[in-house]
């Protein structure tokens, strides 16, 4: 891939922004909550919150769930699929739900949902980047980042067919 990447947000912002969503997220979530990522975007999110979040002495169990609607493509197909199974015990739990990006709105509906029809007790919505011109769907994230017009970005956990998740900045491609 040759893409050329203008940086949007070096790591210094990423990391300051995340230990204030931690802040929020400790303040709002009272007691014990399971933090459940939507792979495979979020992955460093979630490991650099929960960091951020045990800094602030709040400890929480960490599960996945493996969804898509874009495949290798730059436009989300509309759909959302579950790969695998969905996060086991969590009936009675409250969850943090987090994503990379909400766009569509469709991923994290499908996925809150899901958590609430397995028995959560409370789902809440985090999200590192928020792209409000997308919205397909009538969502609003809990928590967000960082909002961005409609472009394409990569890096911090998201990619682009599967490159470009190693960066340690968030950058937009054309």
């Amino acid at each position: 891939m040759a893409e050329a990447i203008e940086i949007l947000h070096d790591e210094a912002e990423i990391a300051a922004r995340v230990k204030v969503l931690a802040g929020e997220i400790g303040e709002a979530i009272q007691g014990d909550f399971t933090i459940v990522g939507i792979l495979k975007g979020s992955f460093v999110f979630v490991a650099d919150l929960v960091r951020a979040l045990d800094a602030l002495g709040r400890r929480s169990r960490v599960d996945f769930i493996r969804l898509s609607s874009y495949g290798a493509a730059k436009r989300s197909s509309g759909e959302v699929r579950l790969a695998g199974a969905a996060p086991a015990g969590i009936a009675g739990h409250k969850i943090l739900l987090v994503d990379d990006i909400v766009d569509t709105g469709r991923t994290l509906v499908y996925a809150r949902e899901l958590l609430q029809a397995q028995g959560a007790a409370d789902v809440w919505t985090c999200a590192l980047i928020d792209k409000p011109s997308r919205r397909e769907v009538a969502f609003t994230a809990d928590f967000a980042g960082f909002q961005v017009p409609d472009i394409f970005i990569v890096g911090y956990g998201i990619d682009y067919a599967e490159n470009y998740r190693h960066l340690p900045y968030i950058g937009k491609i054309d």
